[in-house]
Parts: C-alpha cells; sequence; structure tokens
C-alpha cells in the first residue's frame, strides 16, 4: 500500500504543532508558571526546549521520515538484524492508547464548558460557591461526562476515517487557524483589563528574588518537565508525522517551527491568563483548578464574560482535540502497517475499544471514586502517571540511544537524515553532547517523575 503523505508542509507543521498544542500548553504551562515564580521559568522553559525538546523531536521524527513507517515497523526497518528495538514500538502504541483513555475525557471536559457559557449555565455575578458547583456537579455526574467523551472520540475517528490530507490535515487547519486567531483575541482583550500589566509583568520579567522563594532547584526541574512533556514526545505521536513527510527540509528546521508554534501558543496562553488574574485579584498558582474554578469566576465577573469565557474554551477545545485526532492518527497509522488492516476497519474496532477503555476514567469521578490504582491517585491520575513519568521519558531515552548508539541506528545515519533537506542543519559537533549529557537530562526527569 502507498503511503500516505502531506498535502503541503503546511499541513505538517500544523498537524504536528497541533499534537503538541494540548492541554500541557494551554492548562498545564500558565499554572506551572504560576507556582514557579513566573518569568524565571518561563526564561528556563525556553532554554531547555531548546537544548532537550528539539533534538529530541529531531530523532523522533528521523526514525519516522527514514522508515515511511509507524513505531514497530519504523524500528524494524532501521534497527540491525537481531536487535530488539522494535519492542519500543509496541510500548509507544500502549502509552497512546492510555493517553486517549483519559485525554478524551478531559477534552469533554472542555467543550462541555464551552457549551455551558454558550447556553447560559454561567451568568454573570455568580457567586465563587455556584461557579464551583459547576465543576463538581459535572464529575459528579457519569452519563454528562461520558456523553462529552464520547463525543470526542466518535468525532475524532470520523474524521481521521476520511484519510489524513481529507481528514486530518483538511480539519486541522481549520481548527489551528481557528485557535491562532481566537488565542490573539482573547490576550489583546487580557490586555485591556485593569492591572493587566501587573500580570504580564508577573508571567514575563525574570524575577529572581521571586524564584528563590519557591526554591530554584524546584523551578529549574519544574521548567526542564514542562519543555519535555509539552511536545509528548517518547510514543511515537510525532514519529508517524515524520513518516508522512517529504525530504525537502531539514528535521532541525521543522522541529523549530514546532516548538515556535507550540510556544507561541503557550505563552498567549498566559497572556490571557495572568492579566485576567490580577485584574480581579485572583492568585495565580490556583493549580490544575485555575482553568475550571478560577478562570471561570473571572469570566462571570467581566463585562461580556459569557462571550469571552465561551471563545477561551471554544479555544480550549480546539487545542485539546487538535491532539485528540493526531493521536488517533497514530493509533489507526500502526493498527493499518501492524496488522494489515483497511483504515474503514482499523477505525471502527479502535473507535469502540477506545469508548470502552475511556469508561474507567470517566467513572472515577464518581461512581469508582474509591477507586486508587497506583499509591493514592485516582484513574485519570494514574493512567497520566503511567503516560507522564514512565512512558514518555523512556521511550525518549530510547529514541535517543536508538539514534545515537553504535547499537541503534547509529549517529551518522540519524544526523545525515535530519540534515537532508534545506534549513537549519544539526550540526556534528553535538555528537558527544547527545550520547553523554541528553541521556543524563532525560534520566533525571525518569528518576524525579518516579520518585
Amino acid at each position: 500500500m502507498k503511503r500516505e503523505s502531506f498535502q503541503s508542509r503546511l499541513g505538517f507543521l500544523l498537524v504536528s504543532a497541533g499534537c503538541a498544542i494540548g492541554i500541557g500548553n494551554v492548562w498545564r504551562f500558565p499554572f506551572v508558571a504560576g507556582e514557579n515564580g513566573g518569568g524565571v521559568f518561563v526564561l528556563l522553559y525556553l532554554i531547555f526546549l531548546l537544548i532537550m525538546g528539539v533534538p529530541v523531536l529531531t530523532m523522533e521524527l528521523a526514525v519516522g521520515r527514514a522508515s515511511r513507517k509507524s513505531a514497530v515497523g519504523g524500528y524494524r526497518t532501521l534497527e540491525k538484524e537481531g536487535s530488539k528495538w522494535h519492542i519500543h514500538g509496541w510500548f509507544c502504541l500502549l502509552g497512546c492508547y492510555l493517553l486517549m483513555m483519559y485525554y478524551t475525557t478531559v477534552s469533554g471536559w472542555m467543550t462541555s464548558y464551552f457549551v455551558k457559557f454558550v447556553t447560559g449555565d454561567f451568568e454573570a455575578g455568580m457567586s465563587s460557591d455556584a461557579v464551583g458547583s459547576v465543576f463538581g456537579n459535572m464529575l459528579a455526574s457519569p452519563s454528562e461526562m461520558g456523553i462529552w467523551m464520547a463525543l470526542t472520540v466518535i468525532v475524532g475517528f470520523v474524521v481521521c476515517s476520511f484519510g489524513l490530507q481529507k481528514g486530518l490535515e483538511r480539519i486541522t487547519k481549520v481548527m489551528m487557524a481557528a485557535l491562532l486567531v481566537l488565542i490573539v483575541v482573547l490576550a489583546v482583550h487580557s490586555f485591556t483589563l485593569d492591572n493587566a500589566m501587573e500580570g504580564v509583568s508577573f508571567y514575563l520579567l525574570p524575577d529572581f528574588a521571586k524564584a528563590a522563594e519557591v526554591g530554584m532547584g524546584k523551578v529549574v526541574m519544574a521548567a526542564m518537565n514542562q519543555s519535555f512533556f509539552t511536545l509528548s514526545l517518547g510514543i511515537g505521536a510525532m514519529e508517524i508525522f515524520g513518516s508522512y513527510m517529504s525530504k525537502d527540509h531539514t528535521l532541525t528546521g521543522e522541529a523549530v517551527r514546532i516548538c515556535g508554534l507550540d510556544t507561541f501558543v503557550a505563552l498567549m496562553a498566559g497572556m490571557i491568563i495572568f492579566p485576567a488574574c490580577f485584574s480581579f485579584g485572583v492568585q495565580p498558582d490556583q493549580g490544575p483548578s485555575l482553568i475550571f474554578v478560577t478562570l471561570p469566576n473571572v469570566f462571570v465577573n467581566m463585562t461580556g464574560g459569557r462571550v469571552w469565557g465561551a471563545l477561551f474554551f471554544l479555544f480550549m477545545t480546539f487545542a485539546s482535540f487538535s491532539t485528540v485526532i493526531a493521536v488517533f492518527e497514530n493509533i489507526l497509522a500502526s493498527s493499518m502497517d501492524n496488522f494489515g488492516w483497511t483504515r474503514k476497519k482499523a477505525t471502527v474496532i479502535n473507535c469502540i475499544f477506545i469508548l470502552v477503555a475511556s469508561i474507567p476514567c470517566v467513572l472515577g469521578y464518581n461512581l469508582w471514586s474509591d477507586l486508587h490504582i497506583i499509591g493514592a491517585r485516582d484513574v485519570l491520575d494514574s493512567e497520566d502517571f503511567l503516560v507522564s513519568n514512565l512512558l514518555l521519558p523512556l521511550g525518549s531515552l530510547i529514541y535517543l540511544l536508538f539514534c545515537v548508539t553504535k547499537w541503534g541506528w547509529g549517529f551518522d545515519n540519524y544526523i545525515e537524515e535530519a540534515n537532508c533537506g534545506k534549513g537549519i542543519k544539526m550540526p556534528r559537533a553535538f555528537k558527544y553532547y547527545f550520547m553523554i549529557v541528553l541521556p543524563v537530562l532525560i534520566a533525571i526527569i525518569l528518576i524525579q517523575g518516579l520518585i
């Protein structure tokens, strides 16, 4: 079967960035920045993104582009005879399934909140208790959460069933264009609020005294973690788009562009959130409740808050759904590559499987709220722990070692693939940094996450 390819370079960049741009950027980034002193965290995040995120992204894309296959087949094509690197490909597929078993639920929350703002569940002057109870009531209702989760899964697979160009690429281009317009409109509006500049200076001006209060070591680790997890590296989610790429442009140049788009959205999310928080006297370090409790409180007290709330959660829906359909495409491509299924058969089987496999996460907040799988973690947090703390960093380490050691594909083969085409070249001088320093940095993230 002929390998599908992107219709345009823009399509590749937007789909790849869409996979990276998700809840991690627009939800996790602002509250982690808030908890870790703002500007210093942002500065360190950008440094780590360049020295860790970009290199590992080029490696995952290189395996995909050189092999023209999804993770298992990619390793099999490039590994030396008799070696077992391809076993990691199956763990990549497992990681994609696990990620979608809870991510579809959270994406459903975003859509639900968009509809709640549009239909008037949130209205001007609501008390903070009333706003908080909307989230609590949603979590307590398995039917409400189940409907939004199922809608996310079904629509996602319907989009992917049309194929790479007519489904994923076409829809992602529209969604990403809308997302970028929305984020600029929302950020400009945040700038017009009273005390907005206090929020901006907290967010973007490095204040080392503030970072020292939090603990410089903690801020460094938080920045390192965020820069690493923002790109969803290590489970083959990016590798699949490498397999659809042309060889016209270098992978370093494309990786920098993907990281640039990803970072733009993360930074702009903060530009929406922090001025709004400071304008209404709300603490910007509210943790995960920032999006579903703190911000709706801000919107209901704002002039035209229903409209701004609806636009914000529409933006959040696009950000999370772009990741959902990108990972679904990876799952479908893996099913077609490994089992020889048609796209239609792969779509039906995987849609049913993800629908059933996502039910425990939905029930984990109500009927199964007493169920704790890993330590004191509920279902969603347990699934997230396995993906974020184990499969992503370990998988990235395996991709790295595969690309730079003589036991794997080898540094010369990787660098030749990475530098094929026009654009920024990856310097050969980085060889020993990739072989010695980078594995240690990723190992630190892995060990810290497991501890």
